[in-house]
């Protein structure tokens, strides 16, 4: 996982650490007390890049937080590893008619809201 706007780069958690445990390494301070500081060039392929965002719309276009920390997570780890689908996780209200973009915005491939699962349409997992 990405560590708070990658100031530290990224966590590796072993899920045998933090079986029975996960409410606890799920939060930013477990996060750090039960995973370790791995870079990037020594991090395993990740199946699915889970990112949040504040809104979406049904063509992937996302919007964060700001800063650009949702995009340079997507663009380091795709830029490693190759093709790796993006799902966001939002509630229904979250899904929007249009989300505005800028040139470096990255998409998402997967929306899941609480009543729905939403693949994007013509998306190459690029």
């Amino acid at each position: 996982m990405a560590t708070p706007k990658l100031r530290k780069g990224y966590l590796l958690l072993d899920p045998e650490k933090v079986r029975g445990k996960e409410e606890i390494a799920s939060t930013i301070k477990g996060a750090f007390r039960y995973g370790k500081l791995i870079a990037i060039e020594k991090m395993p392929k990740p199946d699915l890049i889970i990112i949040g965002s504040v809104g979406v719309d049904l063509e992937g276009n996302r919007l964060g937080k700001g800063g650009g920390y949702g995009d340079k997570e997507i663009s380091e780890l795709k830029n490693r590893f190759g093709k790796i689908p993006v799902l966001t996780v939002v509630h229904d209200l979250q899904v929007v008619e249009k989300v505005p973009t800028e040139p470096h915005d990255k998409k998402v491939d997967i929306i899941v809201t609480p009543t729905r699962v939403l693949r994007v349409s013509n998306r190459n997992l690029t």
